[in-house]
């Protein structure tokens, strides 16, 4: 018995987006009017390159970088929960889709020691080059109309599931938790056994909400969380069962 824990990183792990905490670096901590205007729906990592070669440009290095996103605060009782599944590993596998990056995502980790929580991280790779600027790549290629170019977390999620039933692993139920508009097509995946766990007044709850009514529900259970000892009640019980 075996669960499968499916954590958004943005605004679900951390309280706030990793993508713009960075802008805090820049110069007068903001961007010039032209760079943040260029940013087109659905090419987000392009952007955010943009961004980093802006931070290159202005003579902003990585450990400067690195301080600046070690000070996010992670979301209400997150760390809590992040430590009881860290004690519960024989029975919750863990892993990240995020549209964040491996480099900041790692930092944020470890500098608060809950890397080993989790099994695996997806998001997009991300190096330092070799005159010190940050870059971040796609994740995948994916043909979902419905999800950003650089990633269709529904793919991650299925390939993964795929991958853990080759070595002869299957969960009795998926808990997926997250917060925006492109954890709907992986919450749209999930079976009736699992369930999606929405962070409250965020575009997730508000996209799930707006299928109820348009009679076209999910098919998974559905419980919202506003402070991530919400999740930690609920897993609770699932243990308990």
């Amino acid at each position: 018995m075996k669960f499968l824990l499916v954590f958004d990183f943005d605004h679900t792990i951390i309280d706030e987006n990793s993508d713009t905490w960075i802008v805090k670096c820049a110069p007068d901590r903001k961007l010039p009017n032209g760079l943040r205007n260029s940013y087109q729906p659905g090419h987000w990592t392009e952007y955010m390159g943009r961004v980093f070669v802006y931070l290159g440009d202005n003579g902003v290095k990585e450990d400067e970088m690195k301080r600046t996103m070690t000070t996010i605060p992670f979301t209400a009782g997150m760390k809590d929960l992040l430590g009881f599944i860290g004690e519960n590993k024989d029975l919750f596998d863990c892993i990240i889709v995020s549209d964040s990056n491996t480099v900041f995502i790692d930092w944020i980790l470890k500098a608060a020691d809950f890397h080993d929580v989790f099994d695996e991280v997806f998001t997009n790779p991300a190096t330092f080059s070799s005159s010190g600027y940050l870059t971040v790549q796609n994740f995948h290629t994916h043909h979902c109309a419905k999800c950003p170019k650089n990633l269709c977390k529904r793919k991650v999620l299925k390939e993964f599931l795929d991958k853990q039933l080759e070595r002869g692993i299957s969960y009795t139920q998926i808990v997926y938790v997250g917060d925006g508009g492109n954890d709907l097509c992986p919450v749209m995946f999930l079976k009736k056994s699992d369930i999606a766990m929405p962070r409250q007044g965020y575009t997730l709850e508000k996209k799930i909400s707006q299928l109820a009514q348009d009679l076209s529900p999910v098919q998974c259970s559905v419980l919202v969380w506003s402070s991530a000892s919400d999740i930690m009640s609920y897993l609770k019980l699932l243990i308990k069962e």
